[in-house]
């Protein structure tokens, strides 16, 4: 399942850059970009296991800048 969400907060293209790499680690992640200009991110992972990875993928948001949110 392919899905984009909103970011709030996101920094630096670095910071986006960071979370991208990391995020695409997460088991189930097929694909995923994050676009710094446009504050989105887009994310294609397994379906029965979205909502878990989706929560992953905030947790490395926390992780490296802090205040950025995925809004669902």
């Amino acid at each position: 399942m392919k899905k984009k969400f909103k970011m709030e907060e996101l920094d630096c293209a670095h910071c986006a850059e960071k979370i991208e790499r990391a995020i695409a680690k997460i088991p189930g992640v097929n694909e995923v970009s994050v676009n710094f200009v446009m504050q989105k991110i887009t994310i294609d992972a397994d379906d029965d296991r979205f909502e878990e990875i989706l929560d992953q993928a905030q947790a490395v948001c926390d992780k490296v800048d802090a205040g950025t949110r995925i809004v669902r």
